[in-house]
């Protein structure tokens, strides 16, 4: 995978338009998590300490080619300021005069933040003339917006084609996480796939049993290949439509040599609850008038003893409802272990998805894996075997 970084590249005195990705979580008009600002961070601090005019560019929620006042980073500038500890600059459009105007006045090292390109219809649609005015604002292009890569957007390519374009660090950092993962693994390499639907990661799962020696299969999405081979799985949530699939991705596995690891034990209940009445039994045991929320504890030991037979593991969906205790258990547990195999041993860990980061948050192992990518679609598209159109503008 051969794409352009900040490696000698010359920025002083240079505009550097930098696509973030700002759509950060606001609750009651404040910023609940600052992650995403964070690691953006350290592109910004070496672009500006290279003497560079940093113009940050980003979209923030869906205001559908409208300007939306609520929906303004003016509070993103504010708080990517106290990341930084340097006055950062803001200003209410993100081309034309305002935005020439506001980048004339950028000395070396300035800061500025450009209103959500959003407010402009022309970003999604990816207009010619919307990254014109993009490209007419800078002389380089820097995307550190992997997140944000699987959209076909003015500023995530369309203005990559106009300006020299080169990966900003965190960019960086998530493709050679995902190519030391699958795209050039050492092995044997693993894969934990959990979530509730097999539909919504069909294709993953596709791609993945060509690309892995074991494939390991949680959440609600393991009753749907259970109860696709006949094992009654009383009232769990599960996918009879997709019982043809399943058996399919089970053939196609056996076929490239994939082994499919499924639980072989459940904690069941008989309500969905916090801290209801549950029982552990074989997956082959299963109550009728019950629903599998987690695997067993058995089914996590022979996990967690496979660990060390491991070079390369990648991380995508819970075991179990892991929102809800006691149902966390499994997920907790193989997360403490593979933290423990990623700290003590050769285990190249890398993980990513909302749910898999708040799993590993709740578990308290977040920053204890080689890598977790913050990425949702994006990182999903790409282990989905996917071109993602904001990566291969950067490319040659």
């Amino acid at each position: 995978m051969a794409f352009r970084t900040l490696d000698n590249l010359d920025v002083a005195g240079k505009r550097v338009l930098l696509r973030a990705d700002l759509n950060v979580p606001v609750r009651d008009g404040k910023i609940s998590d600052l992650t995403r600002i964070e690691r953006l961070s350290p592109t910004i601090r070496e672009l500006s300490d290279k003497g560079a005019k940093v113009i940050v560019c980003s979209h923030f929620d869906r205001p559908k080619g409208k300007r939306v006042p609520e929906m303004s980073l003016a509070p993103m500038a504010a708080a990517l300021g106290e990341v930084l500890g340097k006055h950062v600059r803001f200003v209410e459009d993100c081309i034309g005069v305002a935005a020439e105007q506001a980048i004339d006045l950028l000395g070396r090292g300035d800061v500025l933040v450009l209103e959500n390109t959003r407010f402009h219809a022309g970003e999604e649609k990816n207009d010619p003339e919307f990254s014109v005015a993009l490209a007419r604002l800078a002389d380089i292009f820097v995307n550190d917006a992997f997140s944000a890569a699987h959209r076909a957007h003015a500023s995530t390519e369309g203005v990559a084609h106009l300006l020299p374009s080169y990966a900003g660090r965190l960019m960086q950092a998530e493709l050679e996480a995902l190519d030391a993962a699958l795209g050039n693994p050492v092995r044997p390499v693993a894969a934990i796939v959990g979530g509730s639907k097999v539909s919504t990661k069909l294709e993953l799962l596709g791609n993945l049993v060509g690309k892995v020696d074991v494939l390991v299969i949680g959440g609600a999405m393991a009753n749907t290949f259970l109860s696709a081979q006949g094992i009654g799985v009383g009232k769990s949530l599960q996918e009879a439509e997709m019982h043809g699939t399943a058996l399919d991705i089970l053939a196609k596995a056996k076929a490239a040599g994939c082994q499919i690891v499924l639980p072989t034990d459940a904690v069941v209940a008989r309500e969905f609850r916090a801290n209801p009445p549950t029982e552990t039994v074989s997956v082959n045991a299963v109550p009728a008038d019950t629903m599998i929320l987690d695997v067993g504890p058995a089914s996590v030991g022979a996990l967690i003893a496979r660990l060390p037979s491991l070079k390369t593991l990648v991380w995508n969906g819970p075991l179990g409802a892991f929102e809800t205790p006691p149902f966390d258990a499994s997920t907790v547990a193989l997360a403490h272990a593979v933290a423990d195999a990623t700290q003590n041993a050769d285990l190249r860990s890398v993980a990513g998805g909302g749910d898999t980061v708040s799993a590993l948050r709740h578990a308290g192992v977040l920053d204890k894996l080689s890598y977790v990518s913050s990425a949702g679609g994006a990182f999903l598209e790409w282990l989905e075997g996917k071109t993602l159109p904001g990566v291969a503008a950067l490319e040659g």
